[in-house]
């Protein structure tokens, strides 16, 4: 009996120790939708749908009713695509999202509430349980129903990869390949990327980004501030507002920022294409890309040429030459 006990009182605490937050009410009374980061360097190699396929009986023995799956990098590939997966998942009634993270050193599942919105999720601060592995961490998931009851009831027997179509959307925010006018006139804001200001919730749940120490944040967060001020001021002759706080769009045009200096990072080919590039480029290759966002009519300029890069630095640079062509 006391080995017993003693079993128990280790599991319970191994749980907790594992697990973060607090689940979503709507977790047990409304459809969720999954998105998947899978490093292709973890071992065994699975690919996200893999991920997706090992998971899904955890989902639904947890309590979930997971309607659909999309790999996390295609969703978060930018402010525009986030805001068409938005209007997609509102018209399909989505309530939770459901994060899984693959990495090499171990395995996360997080929730959080569907925004409604472009961000998708309001906060990284979601309930997660993280363990050294996939397996463990989805058996470890499976057990979330065991003291509370479900309302999810006619689930889906296997995960269902859906892609949306642009029936399905309505974002007014599109691709422009040119240069916009009148920079000499408004500032440029720049947002410092993991400040309130820079609006990526989901990239925190990446596999190549999830689980960084606040000090590598901070310090890397200082590093891209010292490397774009070097960039602009050698390559850009106009007005910068440096943004490590959220405004209001109101706020930005009152401060005389009609600009935005938009950073986004993902597989080239699909970049290329959600941004309605001709000749897509097949290119696997994780590359930055940057362009302009004009707040007063929302409207994003990629510039006249392609110009994304592996190299942040070099990416910037080359867009801030183009935007003097």
């Amino acid at each position: 009996m006391k080995n017993l006990l003693f079993i128990l009182l280790v599991f319970f605490q191994i749980f907790h120790l594992n697990a973060q937050g607090t689940l979503p009410e709507s977790f047990f009374d409304g459809k969720s939708v999954v998105l998947v980061s899978a490093d292709p360097g973890a071992r065994p190699i699975m690919t996200w749908t893999q991920v997706a396929d090992s998971v899904h009986q955890s989902l639904v023995a947890a309590g979930a009713d997971p309607v659909a799956y999309f790999e996390l990098e295609k969703v978060a590939l930018s402010e525009a695509v986030q805001a068409d997966y938005a209007q997609s998942l509102n018209k399909r009634m989505v309530r939770n999202i459901i994060l899984i993270t693959r990495q090499k050193n171990g395995s996360s599942i997080h929730v959080g509430v569907f925004s409604a919105d472009a961000k998708i999720i309001s906060s990284t601060s979601l309930f997660g349980i993280q363990g050294t592995d996939l397996k463990a961490t989805a058996d470890q998931f499976s057990s979330l129903s065991q003291n509370r009851e479900s309302n999810n009831l006619l689930v889906i027997d296997v995960p269902e990869f859906l892609s949306i179509t642009n029936e399905e959307t309505s974002s007014n925010q599109k691709f422009i390949a040119t240069n916009p006018l009148n920079l000499d006139v408004f500032k440029l804001g720049v947002p410092i990327d993991g400040t309130s200001a820079e609006s990526g919730f989901l990239s925190y749940f990446r596999y190549d980004m999830y689980g960084k120490s606040q000090a590598t944040i901070l310090a890397e967060q200082a590093s891209q501030k010292s490397g774009i001020e070097q960039i602009l001021k050698s390559d850009y002759p106009n007005q910068v507002e440096w943004l490590t706080e959220a405004k209001t769009v109101d706020e930005l045009i009152k401060d005389k920022v009609q600009f935005i200096l938009m950073k986004v990072e993902g597989r080239e080919s699909d970049m290329m294409k959600s941004m309605g590039v001709e000749n897509v480029s097949n290119s696997p290759r994780i590359v930055y890309k940057y362009y302009i966002k004009l707040l007063v009519r929302d409207e994003l300029y990629i510039g006249p040429e392609w110009d994304a890069d592996p190299d942040w630095r070099v990416a910037l640079g080359n867009f801030l030459s183009n935007l003097k062509k």
